[in-house]
């Protein structure tokens, strides 16, 4: 079974390609969802963000989502003191979770940082995500209700498509101009192959 990793900076449209590969019967990890359930439940990390920024950063026992990345987002230090804390601990629920599947050619596991983070060096394949920079940030003011400082800040907090692509076996852009599910469908292919021990 393919660790298949699947990136794209934010408003890329990665989750959207993901609802496909779902579609397909491919399960998928979405990281950044389980770091928002971990956060949320894991208490050596609870201590440790409360450490960082103080009580106020929980309301009750979930994260401050919003508070959090106004305030990581505009710090580097911030931000790297966070994804040491939460990414270690994501690798190994995806392991813990990907060890469950069965009956599969390849798995997903969808990070908007999987570069940036190391955890595309565990990963058998990479694909990547891409759009232009004007129709992510119209995405995420429409869906994620950041505002266009936060998006913007990121997006600069993000490693640029050009380096991201330095890391792909695959390319699917998503400009809103380019079909994707053809892209999709052609990758597809491609892994149940590889996965079924054909390469290519």
């Amino acid at each position: 079974m393919l660790k298949v990793g699947i990136t794209g900076g934010i408003g890329s449209g990665k989750s959207t390609v993901c609802r496909v590969f779902r579609q397909l019967d491919i399960p998928v990890y979405h990281a950044d969802d389980r770091a928002a359930v971990l956060t949320d439940t894991r208490t050596d990390i609870r201590d440790k963000l409360i450490e960082l920024f103080g009580t106020g950063i929980y309301d009750g026992s979930k994260v401050r989502r919003g508070k959090l990345a106004g305030i990581i987002f505009n710090n580097k230090q911030a931000l790297d003191k966070v994804n040491s804390i939460v990414h270690p601990a994501v690798r190994t629920d995806f392991l813990e979770w990907a060890s469950a599947q069965r009956d599969v050619k390849y798995i997903l596991f969808e990070a908007a940082i999987l570069i940036e983070s190391g955890t595309h060096e565990i990963m058998d394949r990479i694909i990547v995500v891409i759009a232009p920079e004007k129709t992510r940030i119209s995405r995420v003011l429409g869906s994620k209700g950041y505002t266009e400082q936060i998006t913007g800040n990121i997006i600069k907090n993000q490693l640029p498509d050009k380096e991201k692509i330095k890391h792909a076996h695959y390319i699917i852009n998503n400009d809103g101009k380019n079909l994707i599910l053809p892209q999709i469908m052609e990758i597809h292919n491609k892994l149940v192959n590889i996965g079924s021990g054909r390469q290519q």
